[in-house]
């Protein structure tokens, strides 16, 4: 009921905008205005009838065929239906306006075919309208494609990262018992130890293991526990220091220093001769974990082969800065940008 109001009230300021238009000297008197009354009511009539053509054309072509598929065939099936129509209807409705205003005599004498040219007008204000609809009808069909690419966009990146993050928690659990397997053979007390010690960073694990990104003072926290954990294996042949200067409003993905840390003991000698030494430090907005560069001549046969390439996909998926690795002077360093959250 809304929508016909609102039609009709737009026709009828489309009919007075033209009598304005036509003779605007007829608005000055009383007489002037009667006189107008029939011509008002044929271009509300002419108006209502165009408006409704194109609103039905192009809500016919909508469910047929789509803009962004089809451009150039929509736009001239859309127009040419739309003038065609709006030449017979207007001829028409001219027609039957003339037999009921004029008298049996004066019927009798219409040049039928000099009537075409009262078409003319309503085809010129046609192709207005359909201009109108067209633009209208192409924007929302282009808004809605970009919203549903966007949504899809969306839904796939966060699959990806979802599917990046479920890697995490086999990944250090499957690590972590590895160690724990060979710490059996050397000590039931280290054994133990290491369990209960597990048990506590593997809450963290649980805890974030659906976080997009995790505060850097939690992240290094764990950090910290982590490298607890590892020396309970190697004591003394590990060694870390960890220097932060501001934590506040930074962001990393979750479980990267624990990826990058495991790395740095996997594929070093670590011995009472060689010890590791890993370093991880703020520089700016970004944060440096390092470690002296001293790998093992012989790979381990178990290797699940995630932690770097883990990394950089996620930072893909949340940011246009992307993690830097160097070598320098027997140092490995990885770089990875601190992010920070919108609000």
């Amino acid at each position: 009921m809304k929508r016909i109001r609102k039609f009709i009230f737009l026709n009828l300021g489309i009919a007075f905008v033209l009598m304005v238009m036509f003779c605007p000297k007829c608005f000055l008197s009383w007489e002037g205005v009667v006189e107008l009354i029939p011509d008002f009511i044929f271009s509300f009539l002419m108006s209502s009838t165009l408006s409704f053509g194109g609103f039905m054309v192009e809500s016919y072509f909508d469910k047929k065929m789509s803009w962004i598929k089809f451009p150039v065939k929509r736009l001239l099936l859309t127009v040419t239906t739309y003038l065609l129509y709006s030449f017979i209807a207007s001829y028409l409705l001219t027609a039957v306006f003339t037999i009921l205003i004029n008298d049996a005599e004066t019927i009798r004498k219409i040049d039928w075919v000099k009537m075409m040219d009262n078409t003319i007008l309503p085809v010129i204000v046609a192709l207005i309208i359909i201009t109108i609809f067209t633009a209208r009808s192409w924007l929302y069909e282009w808004r809605n494609a970009a919203i549903e690419t966007e949504q899809l966009r969306s839904e796939r990146l966060a699959g990806q990262y979802q599917s990046l993050k479920d890697q995490l928690n086999p990944h250090f659990l499957f690590n972590s018992l590895n160690v724990l397997s060979s710490l059996v053979y050397e000590s039931a007390d280290q054994s133990a130890a290491f369990i209960q010690q597990l048990s506590k960073i593997y809450r963290y694990v649980l805890d974030v293991q659906q976080e997009e990104l995790v505060p850097l003072s939690r992240e290094v926290e764990f950090a910290k526990n982590y490298l607890s954990l590892q020396k309970l294996r190697f004591d003394d042949s590990l060694t870390y220091t960890i220097s932060i200067s501001t934590m506040q409003g930074y962001y990393l993905p979750p479980l990267s220093l624990q990826l990058l840390l495991e790395n740095a003991i996997k594929h070093n000698v670590i011995s009472n001769k060689n010890p590791l030494q890993i370093t991880i430090k703020q520089e700016g907005e970004s944060l440096e974990v390092s470690n002296n560069f001293q790998p093992k001549q012989t790979k381990e046969i178990e290797s699940s082969g995630i932690g770097l390439e883990n990394i950089k996909k996620r930072y893909e998926l949340l940011s246009d800065r992307a993690p830097q690795i160097r070598e320098i002077e027997k140092a490995y360093i990885v770089i990875l940008p601190l992010l920070k959250v919108e609000k």
